[in-house]
């Protein structure tokens, strides 16, 4: 068992980062919503799965049937990626007004916004399920099966790492879950937005007695947690070249346990449980095999919230200096 984990150490550790970054990027959705309001937005690996049919969305209206290189791949990755990240923002923003605002208005209890969220994300899953059909398949099950998307980059070696190689697709997903955290991490904490969300999470009354509008703040941190998860979807697409209804179920459940494995409501803490729970699962594969990964990776959510509820980083979004 130990063998196969030092033999397999550098390719699980590279694939755990790879994953893990995925994980880290949609969690940081769960993170914010959480810091804010104390919800868990469990429809949130929804907006994650649009983001993903938003990417495919964008490829088709390019035209780009296969992969590209130099300028024309930077160009449409940050097409596809401003596409995933309208579709999932835009999804969230949904989300806050019909299945959460008139709820938070009228003071409902945690109760009622657990089971709003559940029923958001199954309205969504059923709903892309029925009118995504891919091309050359009918009616009433081609909504359920996954969906090819069109390959854009090759996959070519850049270097080595012990005795694994590490791939241009696999760099460009790690890169970019930590440029898109520094660039949140830049804006919570050196904008006025940023400044009104730390403010509303700290103290929601003293904080519209300053003048904070807490609607449009609300209103905004779904929106930049949705586009973090388009970011990831983005991604996602780009690594894994398929997406499906269903996408964001377990992408979703294990993003949420990265959040509270990092400290849920800490934004540097879902980056860090996201990087942890990939390389636990990569270490785990490599030890019992594929089909325990999704054990283990729930296994770390019941120990977590046995022994250390508060996470590795522990504080919170509300007990950050303003």
């Amino acid at each position: 068992m130990f063998n196969d984990l030092v033999s397999q150490f550098w390719p699980s550790t590279i694939d755990g980062l790879a994953l893990g970054s995925i994980y880290a990027l949609i969690a940081l959705g769960y993170t914010m919503v959480y810091g804010v309001l104390r919800l868990i937005n469990f429809a949130h690996s929804e907006v994650f799965m649009i983001g993903t049919f938003g990417a495919l969305l964008t490829l088709n209206i390019l035209g780009v049937t296969g992969p590209v290189s130099g300028l024309t791949f930077v160009g449409v990755l940050f097409l596809i990626a401003a596409g995933a990240m309208i579709a999932s923002g835009g999804t969230a923003v949904l989300l806050e007004l019909v299945a959460y605002r008139r709820l938070r208005k009228k003071g409902a209890s945690r109760l009622a916004f657990l089971i709003s969220a559940i029923g958001a994300s199954l309205f969504l899953q059923e709903l892309f399920a029925l009118v995504v059909i891919p091309e050359g398949f009918d009616r009433p099950q081609a909504g359920r099966i996954q969906v090819p998307v069109p390959a854009l980059m090759e996959k070519e070696p850049l270097f080595s790492i012990g005795d694994a190689v590490v791939r241009n697709d696999k760099l460009l997903v790690f890169v970019g879950a930590i440029v898109m955290m520094i660039v949140l991490d830049l804006i919570v904490n050196r904008t006025r937005i940023g400044r009104g969300i730390r403010a509303t999470a700290q103290n929601p009354e003293s904080a519209v007695l300053m003048g904070v509008n807490i609607d449009r703040v609300v209103l905004m941190t779904f929106l930049i947690g949705g586009a973090m998860a388009g970011i990831a979807a983005a991604l996602y697409v780009v690594e894994f070249e398929n997406t499906q209804f269903f996408v964001g179920f377990l992408l979703g459940i294990k993003a949420f346990t990265a959040a509270v494995m990092g400290g849920i409501g800490n934004l540097r803490g879902a980056l860090v449980g996201g990087l942890a729970l990939g390389l636990i699962e990569a270490y785990g594969t490599s030890m019992l095999g594929s089909e325990w990964q999704h054990v283990i990776a729930f296994s770390i959510l019941v120990l977590v919230l046995m022994f250390r509820p508060t996470g590795i980083l522990g504080e919170s979004l509300q007990q950050a200096r303003a």
